[in-house]
């Protein structure tokens, strides 16, 4: 620390370099160029500085002089190499004081001294580092890293080396930004390293952050490398696992390690994409490319594909991602620059989202068909699962006629060549056998799943929320009260996919009910049929939700099941894994036997206790004989304590004829040892000691430990002393140590195998263990319903028929979101829409009043109703919707070049081409990115597509009061409602006021009441919102001028346009010249500029009795009884208002 202290220090006061012009070359000719040659150099008038000042002891350091040093000029003076001449030519600086040091009279012995110990200056360290290294000479393990960083250049290597995992090169300089650990130069690289125990954690952290981590480690043993013939060279090593963000938890030695971040799934995605010729009416359906997708959640086993055609701004596309949210993009080239822009957005920096590209040019004329088929061979037996919902066992239908081939040829194109593209990029981490099980495969989207875009659950939040893109807040988080990992995820595919079909529904319904109503005290019911004679026998039957709340108690502290067996179909699970795994499934099943009964396991025995059709089959599933007999016969063959050691020797069960090959091997090692216990009766005699004993110190077995007085054979080797003893190894001991390793290598070869083959046996076994899985998940999700249906007062929804009008009636509607922060503060609010009568409501009211809440709690109720839950209301009437098109907010994508306006109409633009007359539509303030004018114009028309062309169900919120004159048109569909409000004062007191000012405003108390009630709102307090974001005062009271100025000019021409009316019914004969010559006045007077009504203004004569003519007729319309409430209301606050006008003139 001194010496360093010393160098900073005299860096730090060491004089500043000299300028080229006061170098002491002043008339060298060539001084223009970089150093002058040292013949021209004169001696420097300064003395010498001291040693102390120039020289640091790092390894870095010295290396970069070497290299310096060994290079050569080239003999052009443009050549990259110029830059760096010969340090012979160069006058020798200091690279701390930069003054010239002089010549020393040895030059050999400085030369020794500038290459072992100076620091090269900065200047030559960054322009050397574009610079190729000279015929490096690379240590073994050099040549080893760079041959395999040619092999696998896009790989972040990590070498085993010792006890350590050590990064080189551009490797070392990520892992030490990432990891925040330090990196040196050694020798030809920069190096890091990490300890070989703390591999887990690091390898998660650069995986994290994006990187493809390859682990490369020694494959060969040092017994092993003393008896072949690399005696003398490195350890052979080689790439023995990748790891990625979607590969991760299925790997070896990393997966299932940290279970608190594996409820979420980390899907691999696949996008491939063809251009569609563009034909007539093309660009009407807004058809531009059709795409292909395979999405794969390897350690789940989860395979999802999709065709579908998409337009220019890639809404499905866009809504894929979202809804699947990808952890790595597999993307297949060529791609549209729109695809990829859209796609590479999405995987920006901060998302950590690992993109790789890959060329389809291989998968011409049937490449992808073959690479797929080529994966299927041998794999007879199995089949390509139809399209079923994950976890619905009720849902699976067996085919056994239906080859996987078949299953293949039915695949469209593009799925076929993403498939394939997939397949080739798993075959790397060895985990392309996924692709090959039969209930993995289902389509993005079915005819059994609403059709929920990416706008709908990013815009209703109900997977993640819109402040920081986690579940607090969201649908999902107040949904999920599971147990377990694995049905964690299955709850988020429910939420993210409700169900369109009502009897499917029903059967969700039906179970959660029971769940529900069990939940109650413990009832006893007597079970009077035995053997189908009467009995006596009184029995207490154990109730659903008390079993199924121990089973999945007891699975939440068992590893991740799903991904356990997912693991152990892989290869890549230990030992103590696979007992935890299968003995938690055992365990499983043998309680819920418990609701089976005492006799015999048949269905209907079951049923006897379990009436929900969905619940006994969910209980066969996951309980069934097949599951717990294959469970128990795979456990009998392993040795617990021996897994939970990570003994492999001691791991397999010999019995009946089992591993023959592990019990060959291990008869070996007994023989080793054997030998080795029976040479210490002759040692006892060589040394006269009867109670001589073989000891073991420190590691090092099989020592003769002798008193220093007793002396030894010659040909005894000593071990190791202490002050009264000398520790021995005969020659004939070291002979049978050594075969005594090679006999424990060969039984950690052939237990190894043996667990191999184990692991394979278990594929066979896969699909059955899955589908109990997942019957288990679906328990836990319908558990988590019916605790949800409990805790929260719930009720349960009922649906019409299919072929009834799609209908909406909701008594006392809450969020349920909301409902959760609020609590008993919640404002609960009817719905009511008929497809036959009232479909449509606009929505108006004040801002902050609930109007947003209100259209975002009937769709998150629809979305609950359809996943199979209890619903927060009174009661709750419906249709079943096939989708949910939602156009809420604002937001731009600049990345993406598109507006906020155009997001608006990109989203409007989705629900008009998609949405059908079963399709529940809301949309909040469409309109408002543009003018007034133009906002009012587009928003009107978009509602009036939907009420003619589609007649879907509609929620229009807006704060344009012009588009409620819809409802003329279309009187018994539509309605507008208000959410309503109470004020201290009354409209007409402040509605035309130029004088109110922000102390006044502040007089105004306004109380939300967030109650639906019918009618149009006049106001929306928008200067209160202005106040609550601490607008400037001054800047208020601005806006509330102008907003007076023009709220009159408004009033103006609509009076204008009253006046005109009365004077049409007045029988006014008057000729067509004289009529226009008036209109034409009157549009003068209107376009004209209106002063506010206190000015006290001076009108013409003919101005006021104009005014007075116009104010009989407002009150001949208001009592005449032709309007409704709502415009009479209108008319005669107008009436009034201008009779204020009157007194005022």
């Amino acid at each position: 620390m001194g010496k360093q202290k010393q160098q900073v220090i005299s860096r730090f006061f060491a004089p500043k370099p000299k300028t080229q012009e006061d170098s002491s070359f002043p008339n060298d000719p060539s001084s223009s160029s970089s150093l002058a040659s040292p013949s021209q150099s004169q001696p420097p008038p300064t003395p010498p500085p001291k040693v102390l000042s120039t020289v640091s002891f790092s390894p870095a350091k010295r290396l970069r002089t070497s290299r310096l040093l060994s290079q050569s000029p080239a003999s052009s003076g443009h050549t990259p190499q110029s830059l760096f001449p010969k340090p012979s030519k160069k006058p020798k600086l200091s690279p701390h004081t930069h003054n010239p040091i002089p010549p020393l009279s040895n030059p050999t012995l400085h030369e020794k001294f500038l290459k072992k110990l100076l620091e090269p200056s900065q200047e030559l360290l960054e322009t050397s580092k574009n610079q190729p290294i000279v015929n490096p000479k690379y240590t073994p393990l050099e040549q080893q890293v760079v041959e395999l960083k040619a092999k696998y250049p896009d790989v972040l290597l990590m070498v085993e080396v010792g006890y350590k995992y050590r990064f080189f090169g551009e490797d070392a300089e990520n892992a030490a930004r990432i990891l925040g650990i330090y990196a040196h130069m050694d020798h030809n690289f920069l190096t890091a390293s990490i300890p070989t125990f703390r591999l887990n954690v690091h390898v998660r952290r650069l995986v994290s952050a994006g990187y493809k981590v390859g682990v490369v480690k020694q494959t060969e043993t040092a017994a092993i490398k003393a008896h072949g013939t690399n005696k003398l060279g490195p350890f052979c090593r080689g790439l023995s696992a990748l790891y990625t963000k979607a590969t991760l938890e299925a790997a070896e030695d990393l997966g299932g390690g940290q279970e608190g971040c594996s409820s979420c799934n980390n899907y691999l995605v696949c996008v491939v994409e063809q251009e569609v010729e563009i034909v007539k009416g093309a660009l009407e359906s807004g058809v531009d490319v059709k795409i292909g997708v395979i999405g794969v959640e390897i350690s789940t086993g989860d395979v999802l594909y999709g065709e579908f055609s998409d337009n220019f701004l890639r809404s499905g596309l866009e809504s894929m991602v979202l809804n699947l949210s990808p952890a790595e993009l597999l993307l297949g080239k060529p791609l549209s620059k729109q695809t990829e822009k859209l796609l590479l957005a999405y995987a920006g920096p901060a998302s950590n989202i690992r993109v790789e590209h890959t060329s389809r040019d291989c998968f011409t004329e049937g490449g992808a068909l073959a690479e797929v088929m080529s994966l299927f061979e041998g794999m007879t037996g199995n089949k390509l699962g139809d399209s079923h919902h994950k976890g619905d066992v009720e849902a699976k239908e067996n085919d056994s006629n239906c080859s996987p081939f078949e299953g293949i040829m039915a695949l469209p194109d593009l799925v076929i060549q993403a498939l394939g593209l997939t397949i080739r990029h798993l075959k790397q981490f060895g985990l392309e056998g996924v692709l090959c099980l039969e209930a993995s495969f289902r389509p993005l989207s079915t005819k059994l799943e609403m059709t929920l875009t990416g706008n709908a659950l990013q815009q209703l939040e109900v997977l993640k929320n819109n402040a920081d893109g986690s579940e607090s807040g969201t649908l999902l988080q107040c949904m999920n009260h599971t147990l377990t990992i694995f049905g964690s995820r299955l709850l988020r595919h429910w939420v993210a996919h409700p169900l369109c079909d009502r009897s499917m529904i029903y059967a969700r319904l039906d179970a959660v009910s029971e769940i529900v109503e069990s939940m109650g005290a413990f009832k006893a019911s007597s079970n009077c049929e035995s053997d189908g004679e009467e009995s006596d026998i009184i029995t207490m039957q154990p109730e659903v939700h008390d079993i199924l709340s121990s089973v999945l108690t007891s699975l939440a502290r068992s590893p991740d099941i799903q991904r356990g067996i997912t693991r152990i179909f892989h290869r890549t699970a230990k030992a103590a894994e696979f007992i935890a795994v299968i003995q938690a499934i055992l365990l499983a099943g043998k309680q819920l036997q418990q609701l089976r009964g005492q006799e015999e396991m048949e269905y209907k025995n079951l049923q006897t206790t379990v009436h929900s059709p969905l619940l006994v089959k969910l209980i066969m599933a996951a309980s069934s004989s097949s599951i717990l007999g294959t469970a128990a016969k795979l456990l009998s063959g392993l040795n617990k304590e021996a897994a939970d050691q990570k003994d492999l020797h001691n791991l397999f069960i010999i019995s009946d004829g089992q591993f023959p090959e592990v019990a060959e091997a291990r008869q070996k090692v007994q023989l080793a040892n054997e030998n080795l216990d029976s040479m210490i009766s002759t040692y006892r005699k060589q040394v006269q000691d009867r109670s001589l004993m073989f000891t073991s110190v420190a590691g090092i077995t099989h020592l003769i430990e002798l008193p220093l007085t007793v002396k030894a054979p010659l040909n005894w080797l000593k071990v190791n002393s202490t002050k009264k003893t000398i520790r021995y190894h005969p020659p004939e001991v070291l002979m049978a140590l050594d075969q005594l390793s090679l006999a424990k290598e060969e039984l950690t070869l052939v237990c190894q195998a043996a667990w191999e083959g184990f692991l394979k046996a278990f594929g066979g076994y896969y699909a059955e263990f899955q589908e109990a899985v997942h019957a288990l998940a679906a328990l836990d999700c319908l558990h988590s319903l019916s605790i949800l249906s409990r805790n929260k007062n719930y009720v349960r929804p009922v649906f019409v028929n299919d072929n009834e009008p799609v209908q909406i009636q909701i008594s006392s509607g809450r969020h349920p979101v909301m409902e959760t922060v609020l609590q008993d503060n919640f404002v609960p609010n009817d719905t009511n829409l008929h497809a036959e009568g009232e479909y449509c409501q606009i929505i108006t009211g004040p801002n902050m009043g609930g109007k947003s809440c209100y259209i975002r709690q009937v769709a998150l109720i629809a979305i609950m109703a359809q996943v199979g839950s209890f619903v927060p209301a009174l009661s709750a009437k419906l249709h079943v919707v096939d989708s949910i098109y939602t156009r809420i907010g604002a937001s731009d994508s600049i990345q993406r070049g598109r507006s906020t306006f155009l997001e608006e109409l990109s989203e409007a633009s989705l629900i008009l081409r998609n949405c059908t007359t079963r399709s529940l539509v809301i949309i909040d303030e469409l309109g408002r990115g543009t003018s007034t004018h133009d906002g009012v114009a587009i928003a009107y028309a978009t509602l009036q597509y939907l009420l003619e062309n589609i007649r879907c169900m509609v929620l229009f919120v807006t704060h344009y009061p012009k588009i409620a004159d819809i409802k003329n048109e279309f009187p018994d569909s539509v309605a507008a409602y208000h959410v309503s409000y109470l004020t201290s004062q009354r409209d007409d007191q402040l509605g035309l006021d130029s004088n109110l000012t922000v102390d006044g405003m502040n007089q105004e108390h306004i109380t939300y009441l967030y109650k639906l009630v019918p009618g149009v709102s006049e106001r929306s307090f928008g200067f209160k919102v202005a106040q609550l974001a601490e607008l400037p005062s001054s800047c208020i009271e601005r806006a509330i001028e102008m907003a007076t100025r023009l709220e009159a000019a408004v009033c103006n021409r609509e009076r204008e346009r009253l006046v005109m009316k009365c004077a049409t019914e007045s029988e006014l004969n008057l000729s067509d010249k004289a009529k226009a010559r008036e209109d034409e006045e009157r549009e003068e007077s209107i376009l004209n500029p209106v002063d506010s009504l206190g000015t006290g203004k001076i009108e013409s004569l003919r101005v006021f009795c104009d005014a007075w003519r116009e104010f009989f007729p407002y009150l001949n319309l208001a009592v005449s009884g032709e309007s409704d409430d709502a415009e009479r209301l209108q008319i005669l606050n107008l009436a009034k208002r201008l009779a204020l006008e009157l007194i005022n003139r």
